[in-house]
């Protein structure tokens, strides 16, 4: 099949780039072409920015049978996509988020009838108001995936601010949210792309939401103890409640309290029930040294201001009691 890749070289779509070639459909990607290398070489490479709406909606007339749409963050870029692509391809992939799922968490596994509701983060209600515009119309064919922490090119974090490897390295605490217990689903994007990839043209797909992770969770202090062992560097962890996280830094609510500090795991079975059954064999501990040996992070690459921030926090906490 012809297939448009909107957006190419992030956490997730660059693995699902090389799938989809591997089997065997003609791909083009269009993005800025600030970073594409490592996408295979027999993808068209189309230059452009998602701003520039000549540009994006000359896209419409190459007429492709699966569009892929990893950029897309509010309703109003919904909304052009569904005028832009409407009669124009035969599957619209929607890439939403796993973290719109209802918070506080109330009933495990997690399923596709899990209501979409989450009063902590704002990007997640929008992830779930582009779905329900999707839903309400009939002429664009939908799928809709909802990806959970899926990683490859930078190791899991609970903050957005990915600072946690940063001081892993310069030898400093790692502040971990709640007693780092809680569990949670870490996807490699290879495990991720396979099952993606059989989505595309698959007409048991059209009008359906699926979330594709990994059977199993992982608590926080072992995805820690991961990164680690990874980067040959003794681990610190300071442990605090999320809401006391927030407290210091309000920013934090919606990655934390929205996302990452419930546990969460997942039943695959409507996804599987679809492309058929499949695992994912990547484990954090092997996912992290990919992520070491392939895209190594660096120490000097952090916010001073937010590192102040937790070198204030190590300190109270561990004064509390004293």
């Amino acid at each position: 099949m012809r297939v448009l890749y909107i957006g190419g070289t992030g956490e997730i779509s660059f693995d699902c780039i090389h799938e989809s070639v591997r089997r065997g459909h003609d791909v083009t990607v269009f993005n800025r072409g600030h970073n594409n290398a490592g996408l295979p070489q027999v993808c068209r490479l189309v230059k452009g920015d998602l701003e520039d709406d000549a540009a994006y909606r000359a896209l419409a007339a190459l007429d492709f049978e699966v569009v892929c749409q990893f950029r897309l963050f509010t309703p109003e870029a919904l909304r052009r996509d569904l005028a832009v692509f409407t009669g124009h391809c035969g599957q619209y992939v929607f890439i939403s988020s796993a973290s719109a799922y209802r918070k506080p968490v109330r009933g495990l596994p997690i399923t596709e009838a899990t209501p979409l509701d989450n009063p902590y983060w704002a990007y997640s209600r929008a992830k779930a108001e582009m779905e329900a515009l999707l839903r309400a119309q009939s002429r664009l064919p939908y799928t809709i995936v909802r990806p959970s922490h899926t990683y490859r090119l930078r190791m899991p974090a609970p903050s957005p601010e990915h600072i946690e490897v940063s001081r892993m390295l310069r030898g400093k605490p790692v502040v971990l949210h709640g007693d780092g217990e809680s569990l949670w689903t870490l996807t490699h994007a290879e495990d991720f792309a396979r099952p993606f990839a059989r989505l595309l043209g698959n007409r048991g797909a059209l009008g359906e939401a699926f979330h594709i992770t990994g059977d199993r969770a992982w608590p926080w202090n072992e995805i820690f103890e991961a990164i680690a062992a990874a980067l040959g560097v003794k681990l610190e962890l300071v442990h605090v409640a999320s809401e006391t996280l927030v407290r210091y830094r309000p920013e934090w609510e919606g990655p934390l309290l929205g996302d990452k500090s419930p546990s969460v795991t997942f039943d695959n079975a409507k996804v599987k029930g679809v492309v058929g059954d499949f695992d994912c064999p990547i484990d954090p501990w092997r996912g992290m040294q990919m992520v070491a040996e392939r895209y190594p992070p660096r120490a000097d690459e952090f916010d001073p201001a937010l590192d102040a921030l937790l070198d204030r926090i190590v300190r109270e906490q561990e004064a509390l009691g004293r």
